[in-house]
C-alpha cells in the first residue's frame, strides 16, 4: 500500500470508530509506529481535524465527514454486484433500497468507471433459485422477522419439518426469540431462541407458515453474537461411500454438505460423510444409482438394499 493510500484508509479508520491507537494502526497497515505519526501529521497538515490524546489515541472532532471519495472499477463492480445479490435474495424492502443504493452509485461514478464497470457486470450474472413458491414465502417471512429483529418482539410460526424416515412430516406451532438470520447454501434459515425446547433452534424460512409478530418482547443475551456463533456438532453417524471413476467428477461438483473427506484411487472415489441419521443420505445416494456402494454402515448397506427391491418390485 503506497502512502497516499495509507493516508485514505487512516482517515477512513478514524471515521468508523471513536478513538484508534498509533499502534492498532501501524499493526493494520504493516508498518512502523513512526511512520503512523508521521502519517497523522500529514493529515492534519491536509485539513483534517485530528485530536490525539496521550495514552488514549487518535479520533476525528465531531461531526467531521470525509467528502465524497472515487471508486476504482473493481469496487464499483463488487458493489454494484453486491445490490444485484440483495435484489435476489432479501424481501422487497431492502430491493428497493438496494435499487436506491445501486443508482447512487453510479451517480458517483466518471464516466470512464461507469462504462467499463458496466462491461465487467455484464459479463457477470446471478441466478435465482428455480424455486419461485418457495422463495416467494422465504421472502415474505424474511421482510417479517427482520422487522420482529429490529423491534424485539417474538414471533410465532406454523413450521413443517420434513422426516426421512417413513413417520412423514410433522408440523408444529413454535413460538421464539428471532436472533439472527444466515443464509446457507442458497437458503435463509432462522437462528432462534425455542420457548418449547428452551434453547436455540434453526428453523427454514420457506418450512414456516402463518407467521406472525408478537407483543412479547426479548432481550438479545449479552453473550450472544451471530458473527461468532457457531451451532453445536451432532453428526456423529459416519458413512463410507465408493463411487465409481466416472461419476468422480459429478460428485466432487456436487457440494454436498454432509462431505467430509474424498480421496480418489484405482477402485474408485472413496467419499466419507457425517450425518445425524443414516435416513438424511437415503434420497442422494440412491440418486446415483448402480454407480455407488454402500462400504460402511452395514446398517445403511441394508437400507439401500431394501429400497432398492421396493423400487425394483415396483416396475
Amino acid at each position: 500500500m503506497n502512502k497516499t493510500d495509507r493516508l485514505l484508509a487512516i482517515v477512513l479508520e478514524l471515521q468508523g470508530r471513536k478513538v484508534v491507537r498509533a499502534e492498532d494502526l501501524a499493526a493494520l497497515f504493516e508498518t512502523s509506529v513512526r511512520t503512523i505519526y508521521r502519517d497523522i501529521q500529514a493529515i492534519s497538515e491536509a485539513g483534517v481535524p485530528i485530536i490525539g490524546t496521550t495514552g488514549t489515541g487518535y479520533s476525528l472532532m465531531e461531526g467531521y465527514f470525509l467528502p465524497p471519495i472515487s471508486f476504482t472499477i473493481e469496487e464499483a463492480v463488487t458493489l454494484l454486484i453486491g445490490t444485484d445479490f440483495i435484489e435476489l435474495r432479501f424481501d422487497d424492502d431492502y430491493r428497493d433500497r438496494a435499487k436506491a443504493a445501486r443508482r447512487k452509485i453510479e451517480a458517483t461514478l466518471s464516466d470512464g468507471v461507469r462504462n467499463e464497470s458496466s462491461r465487467i457486470r455484464k459479463a457477470l450474472r446471478l441466478l435465482a433459485p428455480g424455486r419461485q413458491e418457495a422463495l416467494s414465502n422465504e421472502r415474505d417471512n424474511l421482510d417479517k422477522i427482520r422487522r420482529a429483529i429490529l423491534d424485539g418482539l417474538k414471533i410465532r410460526f406454523h413450521y413443517l419439518k420434513k422426516n426421512t424416515d417413513s413417520t412423514g412430516n410433522h408440523h408444529s406451532d413454535r413460538t421464539v426469540a428471532p436472533y439472527g438470520l444466515v443464509l446457507v447454501e442458497g437458503s435463509w434459515m432462522l437462528v432462534a431462541y425455542c420457548d418449547i425446547r428452551h434453547d436455540i433452534r434453526h428453523f427454514r424460512l420457506a418450512r414456516m407458515t402463518e407467521l406472525v409478530e408478537l407483543e412479547e418482547r426479548f432481550e438479545l443475551p449479552v453473550h450472544f453474537d451471530l458473527r461468532e456463533y457457531t451451532p453445536p456438532d451432532d453428526r456423529h453417524l459416519r458413512v463410507h461411500l465408493r463411487f465409481n471413476h466416472d461419476l468422480a467428477d459429478k460428485v466432487k461438483e456436487s457440494n454436498y454438505h454432509y462431505i467430509e473427506e474424498m480421496k480418489e484411487h484405482q477402485a474408485g472415489l472413496d467419499v466419507v460423510l457425517r450425518v445425524r441419521q443414516l435416513d438424511e443420505l437415503m434420497q442422494w445416494v440412491l440418486g446415483w444409482g448402480a454407480g455407488v456402494i454402500v462400504l460402511e454402515p452395514e446398517s445403511f448397506r441394508n437400507k439401500i438394499r431394501e429400497e432398492a427391491r421396493k423400487i425394483s418390485e415396483r416396475y
